[in-house]
């Protein structure tokens, strides 16, 4: 029996101006896949991911969670509905504990908790990341990772329906990179469902059922990794052509 369809993308674009950033763009993401969205730098992969947590409006296509749709929602409203979204640069409160950015999590997210409750659900979300001894640490005394780490928690403190992750393993070194890895593993095998938008090939072989790879703000391939990683065309996309060498 095939798993239901959570997130579908039909035709979306984004334009600014005469620059087309996301062209006619189609997909969809099953319950509990993990999807890779990969291709060269300025592809079109964040664009694509802030379409669908409505950061920016789309020019034109469609959008739907569960089959209703999201295209013309605002961002707060589409995180309410259950899509929630790290970045890549990442975003936290700097006067807040960790356990308090958090819990801004479970207050404003999908499933909305306050007080005990919300309090109880962070320090859950906390140690799914490894953070629970940290709780009461401001966000400025905290390593890179570990401030990824927050932004994580707090995003699944609001028990999204599909996570979207912008390049969360991006600049961390090999060890944290592994930690990394092991950490969205457990992740998707607790059968959560998420858009990695990732340049770490590593990552993206062990993690990704399946991949959609853009180039120039279009599709231009979609399968397994193994499949998308040996088209011809997404290898010229990621390395030129030959003949330009």
């Amino acid at each position: 029996m095939n798993a239901p369809t959570v997130l579908s993308l039909r035709g979306a674009t984004k334009r600014f101006g005469g620059l087309v950033a996301v062209s006619d763009l189609d997909f969809d993401v099953t319950e509990h896949e993990v999807m890779g969205l990969i291709g060269p730098n300025g592809s079109g992969k964040s664009t694509t991911l802030n379409l669908i947590s409505g950061a920016l409006p789309v020019t034109s296509g469609t959008i739907t969670l569960r089959g209703t749709p999201i295209t013309t929602l605002p961002a707060q409203e589409i995180a309410r509905r259950g899509v929630a979204r790290t970045f890549q640069l990442v975003r936290l409160l700097p006067s807040m504990t960790v356990l308090d950015n958090v819990r801004a999590g479970a207050v404003f997210g999908h499933r909305r908790r306050w007080g005990h409750e919300a309090e109880a659900h962070a320090m859950r979300m906390l140690e799914t990341v490894g953070l629970q001894r940290r709780a009461q640490a401001h966000v400025g005394e905290l390593t890179y990772i570990d401030t990824k780490r927050v932004e994580l928690a707090r995003v699944l403190a609001s028990d999204p329906k599909v996570l979207l992750l912008d390049e969360w393993l991006a600049g961390l070194n090999p060890t944290e990179l592994e930690e990394g890895i092991a950490l969205i593993r457990r992740l998707r095998d607790e059968g959560r469902t998420i858009i990695l938008v990732e340049h770490v090939m590593d990552a993206i072989r062990s993690l990704c059922d399946r991949c959609v790879v853009m180039s120039s703000g279009a599709r231009i391939a979609e399968g397994t990794p193994a499949e998308v990683l040996s088209d011809p065309e997404v290898i010229r996309a990621y390395l030129g052509d030959d003949e330009d060498a």
